[in-house]
């Protein structure tokens, strides 16, 4: 195919282009036009446009004759219309094998790292404030302990497949939209193993692992939260061909507790005070994630949703030291049965009130948005 386009357009990259720009630009075309993948009706011609131009610039002769001369100083150095020029990683990319097979045998062979497990574990409010030592069981694969890997019975004969020599694959040929190509599959002799078992082993059915049941003490750090994930490094799923393990992570679910909220590294409590308390002041007893109480001064006058400060009575900080605070919200507890002494008592305060309503600027929960953060 001969074209009249510029070389450099047909590739999208400027005169003063890199070979590796001229290269990316080449790849990103040839994925997208190869008439084996694209559904447009020109991708055939388009992708032979695309060849013949990269098959000019990517060579350096051919590019600084083209540079000074145009297409007439090529004379016979042409565009190539050999269209498996260059193409052997491309086709990798777009099919997932090299065309003459030896990439992909190499990489059958290549460590790979174990998959990543999750699992779930449960905790109380208080031994996410604080940590905890947890058990947990979960299963995995590991090395078969029968056969050892090699997924033969021991003392059984184990030979080198004689339709693969060992590599568990074999090529075939394929022919494409414009070209011939050889693909690489498993061997159906051995399955992929490259190998030919007298006697598979009866523990794992020759996949040389065994699903096994693990049971681990894990230590729960203080602090965690609902949602948080705590990484155990290589307790996932065995490696392939040497490669490390996997991890494992353990999602962390966390209980609510009776009354007391979390927010971030502070701890949230709701707390009813009578009438004469919140009018008179008092010296309160306070729970706290502690497991026991704190005094709690209140003021004389204090009104319904003032917020008290407890510091250092919060979450621990994961990886720092010192603790979040206790916020305790003051809730005045209206009653809603009074004595006829309560009443008469009640009767004699509100006649020296007053009776007339006063709007606010501002709500209770605007202001209480406004205490704690939102």
């Amino acid at each position: 195919m001969t074209t009249n386009r510029d070389y450099y357009e047909i590739l999208g990259v400027l005169r003063t282009a890199t070979q590796d720009e001229i290269k990316s630009a080449f790849r990103k075309l040839a994925r997208q036009f190869h008439p084996d993948v694209s559904k447009e009706s020109d991708a055939e011609e388009k992708f032979k446009e695309i060849n013949e131009a990269y098959s000019v610039i990517s060579d350096q002769e051919k590019r600084a004759r083209y540079d000074r001369y145009g297409r007439a100083g090529l004379g016979d150095m042409g565009g190539s219309q050999d269209y498996n020029v260059h193409f052997e990683d491309i086709f990798e990319e777009l099919f997932g094998f090299g065309m003459g097979g030896g990439r992909s045998s190499s990489r059958r062979n290549t460590p790979h790292r174990g998959r990543d497990l999750q699992i779930a574990v449960t905790l109380s409010f208080e031994e996410a404030i604080f940590g905890v030592e947890k058990e947990i069981e979960f299963e995995r694969d590991e090395i078969c302990s029968h056969c050892h890997g090699n997924g033969a019975e021991p003392g059984s004969s184990v030979k080198t497949c004689p339709t693969c020599g060992g590599r568990g694959e074999v090529r075939q040929v394929r022919q494409t939209f414009i070209i011939q190509m050889v693909e690489t599959v498993p061997c159906q002799t051995c399955q992929g193993r490259g190998q030919i078992i007298e006697k598979i082993c009866h523990v794992c059915s020759g996949r040389g692992q065994e699903r096994k049941k693990i049971n681990k003490t894990v230590s729960i750090p203080a602090g965690v939260d609902n949602g948080m994930q705590i990484r155990l490094p290589a307790e996932g799923q065995v490696g392939s061909n040497g490669g490390p393990n996997g991890n494992l992570f353990i999602a962390v679910d966390v209980k609510p507790h009776e009354y007391f909220k979390r927010k971030g590294e502070d701890i949230i409590l709701d707390l009813d005070i009578n009438i004469a308390q919140a009018v008179l002041g008092a010296d309160i007893m306070v729970p706290t994630v502690d497991a026991k109480e704190e005094t709690l001064t209140i003021p004389a006058g204090t009104q319904p949703g003032k917020v008290f400060n407890m510091r250092g009575k919060g979450v621990p900080r994961i990886r720092q030291s010192g603790r979040g605070d206790q916020k305790v919200i003051v809730n005045v507890d209206i009653p809603k049965k009074l004595t006829s002494e309560q009443r008469e008592l009640f009767e004699k305060l509100a006649s020296t009130l007053g009776t007339t309503p006063r709007p606010q600027q501002k709500g209770f929960l605007d202001w209480l948005n406004e205490t704690l953060g939102g």
